[in-house]
Parts: C-alpha cells; structure tokens; sequence
C-alpha cells in the first residue's frame, strides 16, 4: 500500500504532479474556490483528526491547531496543478503554515495525505471557541468574495510573477 502516491507530497520538480489539500474555512465555499483558481477542482469531504477549527478576533478566517481528541470536518481540493497550490500558499496568510497531514475521506472510507495550512502560533491570543461555516455563509461570504475578488486582481497584474 503506497500511501504516498495519492499525489500530496513527494520531491522533484514535475510540474506536472497533482497535489491534494484540505480546506476548512472560507475554501469550503464553491464561490471563493472558483475566483482563486478559475475552476472548481474535483472535491471530496473529508476529517482531519487532532485538530481543533477556532475563531480569530476580528477576522472572518479560521485556524486550526493540533488539539487530541478533536477532529476538523472540511474537504480536500484533489488534483490541483503546481500553480494552483502555489495561488493557494500565496493566498493563505503568512501566519499559517503548509503542513502535510492524514486525512480521512467521508465518501470513500479511505486516508490519504494532503496538504493543509496550520496556525503558526499555538499561544496567539486572539483564537477562541470554534469557528463556523454556516454563519460565514449567511453573514461574511458576500464580503469576503469580493475581497477575494480584489485579491485576485491584483495578482493577475502583469507586474506579479505568475506564469
């Protein structure tokens, strides 16, 4: 059994590879998945056990944390291009950062490794409760799409380095 070869991590240069990463905030929104990379990637839901999802102080994003006995529901982007996990790292806040860990897939009873972005500091002061999807629907998406929206304009300027 190669768990490896589900296509998350593993070295070299090929661009060519497909990555897999597991979101839990605002990319559990369709919308928000379509302006960042222009299509919506094949998705599966999915658990992240030993992780806790909190709520950040004056923002409408959430962190995850290890936490033991807890488990984060979200979903996992399959199949994603270099470029599209590199607009993801870009846009996912310095304060996170890329991990690679298991994830249990709901729809086909199976783990696999994916990506997923990590709060960088366990003591920041600002995290609280849990965060909730359903309410950023009803009461941030609107916003938080166009300023994603703005993001992505920028990016695209022809003085960004993309290819």
């Amino acid at each position: 059994m190669a768990m490896a070869s589900s296509g998350a991590v593993g070295g070299g240069s090929n661009s060519n590879k497909k990555h897999t990463v597991f979101v839990y905030g605002s990319l559990l929104a369709d919308d928000v998945v379509q302006v960042l990379l222009n299509r919506l990637p094949q998705v599966s839901p999915a658990i992240l056990n030993g992780y806790h999802r909190f709520s950040i102080k004056g923002r409408d994003y959430p962190a995850i944390l290890p936490v033991e006995n807890k488990k984060v529901t979200g979903r996992v982007l399959m199949r994603l291009s270099a470029t599209e996990l590199d607009i993801l790292d870009m846009y996912e806040d310095e304060e996170y950062d890329k991990r690679v860990v298991d994830v249990s897939l709901l729809d086909a009873s199976k783990v696999l490794q994916a990506y997923t972005y990590v709060w960088g500091n366990s003591t920041h002061p600002d995290l609280y409760g849990e965060w909730d999807f359903e309410e950023f629907k009803v009461s941030k998406l609107k916003g938080y799409l166009a300023m994603t929206k703005n993001y992505v304009k920028e990016l695209e300027d022809p003085a960004t380095l993309l290819p």
